[in-house]
């Protein structure tokens, strides 16, 4: 079964999502941390978003790999670099660059044929995995969101102030329902769960008893 979580920055997709798949005992796949991470490589070369084919050739070259919550670039560790201002700030190198989209969603696709997944991202129930048994659109207010990032960014040190998360939060909210390719929105069929007020075990709750239905509707139908 493929579980997809998709919504907007700081709804909390990648720490729910990745409980969520231990408690389901499935497989996590970060799409985040991919871009992330083809940022990271295209910073390191003073690339930018206008150097689109460079970063797309660069995004060829790279190894990525995702081991629980660490990521590697090579065999270079990134999972702390990968969540930096400066990466959230100019990700759109990546997440916006169609080529660089393309290499990932077969990438993506290849980890969920492995087997049972949870996967969280943009464009996962709508591009990615369209054919999903269980989607969920995970969302809450700007404000929320902006909050939760600013004090993740504070537990690493980072001391950017509230309103500028906020107002590079709105930037890539923009960003990512208006482009081209793989843009944000709310996949057909999906489950919303607004998450303002709420703890994360509470979230996840929600969306375990979401999958729990959606498996029990899949046992019916195949049986």
């Amino acid at each position: 079964m493929i579980v997809t979580i998709d919504g907007p920055a700081g709804a909390g997709k990648s720490s729910i999502a990745r409980v969520l798949a231990e408690r389901l005992g499935f497989q996590f796949l970060d799409t985040g941390a991919m871009y992330r991470a083809v940022t990271l490589a295209a910073l390191r070369q003073q690339l930018t978003e206008a150097d689109a084919d460079q970063v797309a050739q660069l995004a060829a070259t790279l190894t990525i790999t995702l081991s629980g919550p660490r990521i590697w670039l090579g065999s270079e560790e990134v999972t702390a670099e990968i969540r930096s201002q400066a990466v959230n700030k100019h990700v759109a190198i990546a997440a916006s660059n169609p080529a660089v989209r393309s290499l990932m969603v077969d990438q993506q696709r290849a980890i969920g044929a492995r087997g049972n997944t949870v996967t969280e991202g943009r464009d996962q129930g709508t591009v990615v995995f369209p054919q999903a048994e269980c989607k969920i659109f995970l969302t809450a207010s700007p404000l929320e969101r902006a909050r939760r990032r600013h004090a993740q960014l504070q537990e690493r040190g980072d001391t950017t102030p509230l309103e500028e998360v906020l107002e590079q939060q709105s930037l890539r909210d923009h960003r990512d329902s208006t482009r081209a390719v793989g843009p944000l929105k709310q996949p057909p069929g999906s489950e919303v769960v607004v998450t303002d007020g709420l703890s994360p075990a509470e979230v996840v709750a929600r969306l375990e008893a979401i999958v729990r239905r959606c498996q029990a509707l899949s046992q019916s139908a195949a049986g």
